[in-house]
């Protein structure tokens, strides 16, 4: 399956459990939805990424991709109760950074 570079390396940084390579796949005023809580700016970013890191030791297998909606489907195991669990990551993509992302099941 063909990704875009930054969700590339979205993923690679996430299995790497690399905040930092993480947040530099956004832009500065890059925000993410995620459990209910939203995160803004990659400061921000980067420490709920490392705090998830720690807690969840999460890495994704992407399964599917959606060029025309910017969705990544993918198998999500790491050290939390629904572990496997397929979730889907919502992109909006500009100038090759996430601007935003949102996670559902």
């Amino acid at each position: 399956m063909k990704l875009p570079n930054v969700i590339q390396e979205f993923v690679k940084a996430k299995n790497n459990f690399d905040s930092v390579a993480f947040a530099e796949c956004f832009s500065e005023t890059a925000v993410v939805f995620d459990e209910g809580k939203t995160h803004t700016g990659k400061k921000e970013i980067e420490q709920w990424i490392d705090n998830s890191n720690k807690q969840h030791q999460d890495k994704l297998e992407p399964l599917a991709y959606d060029e025309g909606q910017d969705v990544l489907s993918a198998n999500v195991t790491g050290n939390f109760p629904q572990s496997t669990i397929v979730l889907k990551f919502h992109f909006t993509i500009a100038d090759g950074k996430i601007e935003s992302l949102k996670v559902t099941e």
